[in-house]
């Protein structure tokens, strides 16, 4: 039977151990709509949407899911039976095979056959078929991993629709696109709304709750909020609700006195090691103060993440030019070096370059550090446990034991472990290549206040991030790249998105 509503939640329960989840939670979604959860992290957006998409069979939770006018509950092969009802959850880290074609993705464990011999050319006339219907411009037979993310992020989606999906669950979808990708993807989600398709969106991005809902539920700490119709709120309103009170500054106010130079780079250029005779960064030169905060901004593919990974010693071994620390040269041509030098680097990838997700958050702390816990013999259990309490707790990481599984941790916590571990090292340049992907607008003020404390504290921070807001409201200096390039540094009180987007296309500031 056939309601306004295509997808009702009503007083589900779910706990984790130790942890409540989800509380009682009821909401609807109403058909061809695209509907909006938002939430600080741990407010139980992604423990919800895995119960619809399956992940979580229905004898792990309390309550009821309505698809259709029909209760649902998927028990044994869970995920498969959500798909068969037509929901399809696109999740963040993308779950499609490198070295297979686009159509062969798209039609994994699905592929026509007649007597066991694949029909190729069915294959791909139903993927050409799907790509053309839902405007989804994607080469049908390419191989995957020579797709752009944006590209790669497009076949899940068509993964999705060939499998008649009428829910689509799409969680934090533009958290590495460009911004041109992330316009295609809205123009693909309006083309799905027309279609009858319902979406489901899940972002940290508040803007674009603005840019393509209709509505929007709000849940904070396990619970419901409410569910508002999205030209009736504003940002202000949107994070009132989020996280139970007023913010009225997205960024804290702080007053810095940068000292000496800490971090010098004098001339580096270096080569790209995936094309010979290129190179990845020219001639680039700077310096960073103790106590500075000194942002990296530009476009993708600008040689940003290549700087900071050549002075943390992991890009870059046929390089030119100079790293100095505190005036003295360094090689820094390995991680173990940069650490010893006083660098480090919380990684663009916490999940898969920042944290061993199956260990614990005291294992995780505590690894870049065993040789302070370490004896002639063993490791002294007792100082690494108390050590990476202090860290932890410094950092407000939410959580009821440091031997909890780091995987277990909302996106804003397990960013808190990864600092947590290179605080403990007790860095004299803390280079963070975008400290805040992925994480809620609560969880992303925190870490404000810290990067602000480590500051003042006398820590030379470099800062890469792709928001403008983020750079502006942060940083003392800004650094804009082009092409492996620096093509402008800008003092914060002269400063401007309009400035920086210039310099970041290989334009001066005054044109």
């Amino acid at each position: 039977m056939k309601t306004d509503y295509i997808l009702e939640m009503e007083n589900v329960t779910k706990d984790f151990p130790g942890v409540r989840a989800l509380d009682d939670i009821s909401f609807k979604v109403r058909r061809g709509t695209i509907h909006g959860i938002c939430g600080e992290n741990g407010a139980g957006k992604s423990t919800l949407m895995k119960i619809l998409a399956g992940v979580h069979a229905a004898d792990t939770y309390q309550g009821d899911v309505t698809l259709n006018g029909e209760v649902v509950k998927f028990s044994r092969d869970a995920i498969h039976q959500a798909i068969e009802k037509g929901i399809a959850l696109v999740h963040q880290e993308l779950a499609l095979i490198p070295k297979l074609t686009v159509g062969e993705n798209i039609f994994l464990g699905r592929e026509p056959h007649k007597k066991g011999i694949i029909n190729w050319n069915k294959l791909y006339a139903d993927t050409h078929k799907i790509l053309e219907e839902y405007k989804l411009d994607i080469p049908f037979a390419t191989v995957v991993d020579e797709l752009s993310v944006g590209k790669q992020q497009m076949v899940e989606i068509a993964k999705a629709l060939s499998e008649s999906a009428q829910v689509l669950i799409l969680d934090e979808p533009t958290s590495a696109l460009t911004e041109a990708e992330v316009d295609k993807l809205m123009d693909i989600l309006a083309h799905l709304r027309k279609r009858g398709v319902t979406c489901l969106y899940i972002t940290h991005k508040l803007e674009e709750f603005f840019r393509i809902t209709d509505e929007i539920t709000v849940f904070r700490d396990g619970t419901v909020v409410g569910t508002v119709d999205t030209a009736d709120v504003d940002h202000e309103k949107l994070v009132a609700m989020m996280v139970g009170r007023e913010m009225k500054e997205r960024f804290p106010v702080s007053e810095r006195r940068p000292g000496d130079v800490v971090l010098e780079v004098r001339n580096l250029s270096v080569d790209d090691p995936g094309h010979l005779g290129k190179k990845a960064l020219k001639n680039i030169s700077f310096k960073v103060r103790q106590g500075e905060i000194l942002g990296i901004s530009g476009l993708m593919g600008a040689g940003r993440s290549e700087l900071v990974t050549t002075i943390f010693g992991e890009y870059g071994k046929k390089r030119e030019g100079e790293i100095l620390l505190e005036g003295m040269p360094v090689e820094n041509r390995s991680a173990r070096e940069a650490m010893r030098n006083g660098i480090s680097l919380v990684p663009e990838d916490r999940k898969l370059m920042g944290l061993v997700l199956e260990q614990t958050i005291l294992k995780n702390i505590a690894l870049p550090n065993l040789e302070r816990f370490s004896t002639a013999f063993s490791i002294n259990q007792l100082q690494e446990l108390e050590e990476c309490e202090r860290m932890a707790n410094h950092l407000k990481v939410k959580t009821p034991t440091l031997h909890a599984l780091v995987s277990s941790l909302s996106g804003g916590n397990q960013q808190k472990v990864v600092i947590a571990k290179w605080l403990l090292s007790e860095p004299r340049v803390l280079i963070m290549d975008e400290p805040t992907r992925g994480i809620d607008v609560g969880a992303k003020f925190e870490i404000y206040k810290l990067m602000n404390n480590l500051a003042r504290e006398g820590v030379a921070i470099v800062m890469i991030s792709s928001e403008l807001p983020e750079i502006l409201g942060m940083s003392d200096r800004i650094m804009v790249m082009h092409e492996g390039e620096c093509t402008g540094m800008l003092d914060r009180s002269e400063a401007t998105q309009e400035k920086i987007m210039a310099l970041a296309t290989g334009l001066t500031s005054d044109n």
